[in-house]
């Protein structure tokens, strides 16, 4: 019997997402990464569950956290970015046009994590060297590329913003 069913209380959680008001009624123990995973959005991965790796990373009010070990019912009233609300409508955002140009992923598992902890670094520091790039994703954990090509991204990505942000 699951503890819903033993009628353990629940919350009403309302969140938004991506720009999306979202609300459910949620065990006050269920995870946040769960939770979005269970509204579809599934670009937030379950990595270690110890947030040791980031693949779980989201961005709550435009901060990096591991959604592994933050409960849902913390989130209430907030807003969320998952790597699925980064893009415009119609295309790329530059961080994800740097990874793709410059060859800053291979299985994509770490991939989301990595661009919204790149996104929230772009923010607070839009021209940020090779070692602030490196120190923001240090949290961060690839098992399949260096993170050469990861830290190239970033700077494609800075670079863009910059451009973009001058026009």
């Amino acid at each position: 019997m699951s503890t819903l069913e033993s009628g353990a209380a629940t919350k009403q959680v309302t969140v938004s997402v991506n720009g999306t008001e979202r609300s459910a009624e949620v065990e006050p123990r269920l995870l946040l990464v769960h939770f979005l995973r269970g509204e579809g959005l599934k670009g937030v991965h379950v990595g270690c569950d110890t947030t040791s790796c980031g693949a779980c990373t989201v961005l709550l009010d435009g901060t990096p956290i591991k959604s592994c070990t933050f409960f849902a019912v913390q989130a209430d009233g907030r807003e969320i970015t998952t790597v699925e609300g980064l893009a415009p409508a119609g295309g790329l955002h530059p961080i994800q046009e740097g990874f793709h140009e410059e060859h800053g992923l291979q299985c994509g598992f770490c991939t989301p994590g990595m661009m919204l902890t790149s996104k929230a670094l772009l923010e607070e520091n839009p021209d940020p060297s090779d070692e602030e790039i490196r120190w923001a994703l240090s949290g961060q954990i690839c098992r399949c590329t260096g993170y050469m090509n990861i830290v190239k991204a970033v700077q494609y990505a800075a670079k863009k913003m910059g451009e973009e942000a001058s026009a």
